[in-house]
């Protein structure tokens, strides 16, 4: 079961926000703490996990209270306090795995108990606005690599993709130990949350499109995904993410009903 820091939920929901005055005579002191928050979903970033949840509807809800653990059924700790239905964690670091949790409290510091829904993300990078060039006539720039962050010669030991013209059709194209799959339209580089389990391209290559995102399965067992912004006659505009975790298994599709059943709802690519 998850479990509370109460010490620093108490302290901190006490100083943030006043109780109602008990000096008055008619006053009859309120036992019943708010609904527990639903619909907990987070966002993974570079460096930050967005969190956001459905608002409370009681009159005299006073506010939520954020908490993070590193594994579902551990003790969870107060990371924050607020009065709006979202927060970001800035105090994250990429490549670790958090578990999120909010409860609500009202003016009588009555609190609910942790958001049942099993929510976690684990930070990655991710850049934007990045060029690679034709193989075939800019060699040295045509190759990116995840792990280093930088462009690469397409056939250099650490690329992870390059980028192709080959008779008037762009390709983005990967080696024999590495996997590629057009994920299909989307609005931004967010909008892929998993990797899929099948489906890769068995030739290895797959038609660049501009408005697509790629996920990339790389030779070391790390995932990937490439947005494409833009297509010219030499080179692809992209923005990328890439997860440093080791085969994160939030990045395959969850089994329907595991993990106690309840759905995880992270956008954790």
């Amino acid at each position: 079961m998850k479990k509370i820091n109460l010490i620093l939920a108490v302290l901190l929901t006490s100083f943030l926000f006043a109780a109602c005055n008990v000096n008055d005579t008619n006053y009859e002191y309120d036992y019943t703490p708010p609904r527990i928050p639903n619909e907990v979903t987070v966002l993974n970033g570079d460096g930050r996990v967005d969190i956001s949840w459905n608002h409370n509807r009681e009159s005299d809800l006073a506010g939520y209270n954020v908490y993070y653990s590193y594994t579902y059924e551990g003790r969870y700790t107060l990371i924050g306090t607020t009065q709006n239905n979202y927060f970001v964690d800035y105090d994250v670091s990429n490549g670790t795995r958090y578990y999120y949790a909010v409860t609500a409290f009202d003016y009588n510091n009555n609190e609910s108990e942790l958001s049942l829904e099993v929510v976690y993300a684990r930070p990655r990078p991710e850049g934007f606005n990045q060029s690679i060039f034709d193989f075939r006539r800019f060699p040295n720039n045509s190759g990116y690599s995840f792990s280093n962050y930088s462009v690469k010669p397409y056939n250099h030991l650490d690329t992870d993709f390059y980028f192709e013209i080959f008779q008037g059709t762009n390709y983005l194209v990967v080696y024999d130990d590495t996997d590629i799959i057009d994920m299909g339209p989307t609005m931004d580089i967010w909008d892929i949350d998993f990797a899929p389990e099948n489906g890769w391209a068995p030739n290895k290559e797959e038609i660049a499109r501009v408005g697509h995102t790629y996920v990339i399965w790389t030779y070391d067992n790390h995932f990937a995904k490439v947005r494409i912004k833009s297509i010219t006659s030499d080179r692809i505009v992209f923005d990328w993410a890439y997860q440093t975790a080791v085969g994160d298994p939030q990045l395959k599709p969850v089994v329907p009903g595991s993990v106690r059943d309840i759905k995880i709802k992270e956008r954790s690519f």
